[in-house]
């Protein structure tokens, strides 16, 4: 199975992907997890990424294509995947089909996850990450047991930069901005399916099981 994940910041995307490479045994191919690692290394590409996500803004095109068309080649993909954060403009889908089709294969479906404006602004606002062990919770839909520490270390938990109410809209508008395209180009290619984003994320779960064909375990 070869899905793509979409949806804005703050959708869910991270929570429903780990129940899905569960549900169908195939990698999650993060661009976040990616260049959260180049960052915390500070290799180059992650020097040059954190600029712009300190910002609220998309990493450009040509290094987003590279870093992940790159980890498609890994073995574990041999067999499927799912992508999420990537890709999100048309030139990244068209670098994708690229890649897909000089190997003979396709993919299954794209996933959009659809949330209400004012649902994600709260959500993303009110997220916080852990220091130590990266885990992340919400002041809102998922407050840790103890307020600022982490459920998993007891490590304190923090509010990142590109989670302020004004890197949140920033991210936002840049995301329709730049984004929505390719919500049109994978509907055009008839490989679009929506879901209410904005229900039980069990709920969420099983609308998304039943549009891949298959009932949740």
């Amino acid at each position: 199975m070869r899905i793509i994940l979409l949806g804005p910041p703050g959708a869910g995307k991270g929570t429903q992907a780990k129940k899905i490479i569960n549900e169908f045994n195939i990698p999650h191919i993060s661009t976040g997890d990616i260049f959260r690692k180049n960052i915390s290394e500070r290799t180059e590409i992650g020097v040059r990424a954190k600029a712009f996500i300190d910002n609220g803004q998309l990493v450009p095109d040509d290094i987003t294509i590279d870093i992940c068309l790159e980890r498609l080649t890994y073995k574990d993909c041999e067999n499927g995947f799912l992508l999420d954060g990537f890709p999100r403009t048309v030139p990244q889908a068209d670098a994708l089909q690229e890649f897909l089709s000089k190997r003979e294969l396709s993919l299954d479906a794209a996933i959009n996850i659809v949330v209400p404006e004012d649902v994600l602004k709260r959500r993303l606002s009110g997220r916080r990450v852990c220091v130590h062990c990266g885990a992340s919770f919400n002041i809102e839909t998922n407050p840790p047991k103890l307020e600022g520490k982490c459920d998993f270390c007891s490590s304190d938990l923090i509010q990142r930069s590109d989670d302020s109410l004004e890197t949140v809209n920033e991210r936002l508008e840049v995301y329709k901005r730049q984004t929505q395209p390719i919500i049109d180009y994978y509907s055009n290619k008839g490989l679009l399916k929506n879901i209410d984003g904005y229900q039980d994320i069990a709920k969420v779960f099983e609308d998304i099981c039943k549009t891949l064909g298959r009932d949740p375990k």
